[in-house]
């Protein structure tokens, strides 16, 4: 009897299950995406929180010249940072002696460059913060848009009063004097002269015409090339010396972020060169 071998075809092992890779990466791509957004989400949340927290208020004294420039800057400033700033006028002078009694100021706009200079050599200011954020110029001006042409309007017979900046506390009243000495007018003009502390005041007196006449700051009554009222001359500037005004970060305000920021800004921007231009300005160093 032959024997007989049987084979058994058709029967397979049974198969495992076979992955699908390109499933496999896909999921993996899709997960590593959604771990970046996590990761961008968390990043945009913690820089906002930073922004927010970055944002500072800024105490600044500012000299009264400067307040109509002063007060278009703010806004942007602040439109630009988030910071806040509060911004007290007055004489510098008057100013730096409160500062040196503790007033708690982060940044003085100061009308000169010793003040500056001296608060950083007597410890109220920065190291390395000082720098000239405008230069002044000084008018001879009156409310009248027909008085003044030349500086022969302050022997005008209608001339009873010069208005004009106390010159141990403003450095556009010392300006004014050493004008009147290099024109050999002082001796004349000096018996009508009315003496404010700072030169907000000053413009005050000529404005309202309780002073027919008044030496002020070219910034306060003209704007785009032109006086926006009355009548002035611009006092030749090698008649006097240069009105260097510095800004300089102080103490108080050492620590304060924003006040850097300001200080950066008023020195580096555009729109700040654009303001000090139409107003007047000389140009910054």
């Amino acid at each position: 009897m032959r024997k007989v071998s049987l084979f058994f075809y058709g029967i397979a092992e049974p198969s495992r299950p076979t992955l699908n890779l390109s499933l496999m990466r896909f999921n993996t791509a899709h997960g590593e995406k959604i771990m970046q957004m996590k990761k961008l989400a968390a990043t945009l949340m913690l820089a906002g929180l930073a922004c927010a927290v970055a944002a500072e208020e800024v105490r600044v004294a500012v000299a009264a010249n400067f307040m109509a420039p002063m007060k278009e800057l703010a806004p942007l400033y602040e439109k630009a940072t988030g910071d806040k700033l509060v911004v007290s006028y007055g004489a510098t002078g008057a100013f730096y002696a409160q500062i040196k009694n503790g007033a708690p100021f982060d940044v003085l706009l100061a009308a000169d460059a010793k003040t500056p200079a001296k608060a950083v050599k007597e410890g109220h200011g920065v190291a390395g913060t000082t720098f000239t954020y405008a230069v002044g110029k000084l008018v001879l001006w009156s409310s009248d848009a027909a008085l003044v042409k030349d500086q022969k309007a302050l022997l005008h017979p209608t001339v009873k009063k010069v208005a004009v900046a106390d010159a141990r506390l403003a450095p556009y009243g010392e300006a004014a004097l050493q004008a009147l000495d290099a024109l050999k007018m002082k001796e004349a003009v000096e018996p009508k002269f009315v003496v404010s502390n700072n030169i907000g005041k000053t413009f005050q007196f000529v404005e309202s015409g309780n002073t027919q006449i008044g030496f002020v700051a070219l910034s306060q009554c003209f704007k785009n090339g032109a006086f926006t009222g009355g009548s002035g001359w611009v006092v030749p500037q090698d008649l006097y010396k240069p009105i260097l005004q510095d800004a300089v970060q102080l103490k108080a305000g050492e620590k304060n972020a924003g006040a850097k920021r300001f200080l950066d800004y008023l020195k580096t921007s555009n729109e700040a060169a654009a303001i000090r231009e139409a107003y007047g300005y000389g140009t910054v160093r």
